[in-house]
């Protein structure tokens, strides 16, 4: 048995059981974005209702022990330019335990490639995350840029890595 497992999500079941994660990913997020839920307690959710909607956005599951363990978002799949993945969250639970790595991998490597991720700086974690999959995925030509959040002059500015996934050979 398979004890975790990424693969696509499609059904109307996988969209609710993304809801509540997603909720989850925006209280995380919330210490770096400084976003407040709005009057109803729930947090804004454009991007994964883009990811079942449009044609070039893609939505991954995790799961641990058959368990939701969290999720992907992957935007600009038909381009131009590079590939993004866009939301990325592992609950709790199954952090810090080897499952992030071999899961981000998995979604890139899905989609041979130019990609760029986003994250802030104040989230340590993320800081530590990311090159190490750049480089797994792609060797060491990753790049980093800080870029202003649109619209946001008052928070800091995104951290983006840029890397390419080459194609599987089989």
């Amino acid at each position: 048995m398979t004890v975790f497992s990424v693969r696509h999500a499609e059904s109307d079941d996988d969209r609710a059981l993304l809801e509540r994660l997603w909720q989850l990913f925006r209280h995380d997020m919330s210490a770096y974005s400084r976003q407040l839920p709005r009057p109803d307690g729930t947090f804004r959710s454009e991007r994964l209702r883009a990811a079942f909607t449009e044609p070039d956005w893609a939505a991954y599951l995790f799961r641990l022990h058959g368990h939701p363990a969290g999720f992907a978002l992957v935007r600009n799949l038909t381009g131009p330019g590079p590939i993004v993945l866009n939301s990325y969250f592992l609950v709790n639970a199954a952090r810090r335990q080897g499952h992030g790595l071999p899961a981000a991998l998995e979604v890139v490597r899905r989609h041979p490639g130019d990609w760029e991720v986003a994250y802030q700086d104040a989230n340590t974690a993320a800081v530590a995350f990311w090159p190490r999959v750049a480089r797994a995925a792609g060797g060491d030509g990753w790049k980093l840029e800080h870029r202003p959040v649109p619209d946001r002059p008052e928070v800091p500015a995104d951290v983006w890595i840029s890397f390419t996934v080459p194609p599987t050979t089989v």
